[in-house]
């Protein structure tokens, strides 16, 4: 186990293995790391134990859609399963965490498809690695009248982008969301406003 000199310097063993764990998650630095350690080893046994037993069950019971690929304790997602929502427009995104900042507008009430992520030949990620075999059957087999490509304003969205308008152009309308936001920018990231405007504005890809 690797443990920072940082993480070691002024701490007991166990403490200092707490804290390594907190560092190894994204966002967490080395003071944040120390204060969550420090918070969690005051707190009551049962709180403790009941941190424990929400993160096996997240890690156990969470899989994914069997359709679009967003997470999901059942075959399907709580989107897929409901028939309200419209059928006919998909809209594609990067992860999951895509689709829940969409649904925070509130505005959207088409389907999903999660990619899994985005074409990044320097991290060696080709499209074979991503759910794009499984989206081209979603519209073989499904009438779909428009595809929103929600993707990242960065390089690796817009290769995406690209990539899937030359696929899907023959099959469908595609278009893309509009935004205002810099370059480099994730979705998740955005308020709600933004991203309401951003699908509003979205345009047909030519």
């Amino acid at each position: 186990m690797h443990l920072s000199f940082q993480s070691l310097n002024g701490f007991t063993r166990p403490l200092a293995r707490l804290i390594d764990q907190f560092e190894r998650l994204p966002g967490i630095g080395p003071r944040t790391a120390q204060r969550l350690a420090l918070y969690l080893i005051r707190q009551p046994k049962e709180q403790i134990q009941a941190l424990i037993q929400a993160l096996q069950d997240a890690h156990t019971q969470v899989g994914q859609c069997q359709i679009c690929f967003h997470l999901s304790v059942d075959t399907l997602c709580d989107i897929c399963h409901n028939e309200n929502r419209n059928s006919r427009l998909l809209c594609i995104v990067a992860d999951s965490r895509d689709v829940i900042a969409l649904e925070r507008t509130r505005e959207y009430k088409g389907r999903y498809h999660v990619l899994g992520g985005l074409i990044s030949p320097m991290d060696g990620i080709g499209p074979e690695l991503l759910q794009i075999k499984t989206l081209l059957a979603r519209l073989e087999k499904n009438m779909i009248e428009e595809v929103i490509l929600a993707l990242a304003p960065s390089v690796e969205g817009d290769t995406t982008s690209l990539y899937l308008a030359r696929l899907l152009k023959p099959l469908t309308k595609v278009s893309r969301i509009a935004y205002g936001l810099p370059v480099g920018s994730e979705l998740e990231y955005v308020d709600p406003v933004t991203l309401s405007r951003a699908l509003e504005g979205r345009r047909i890809l030519e």
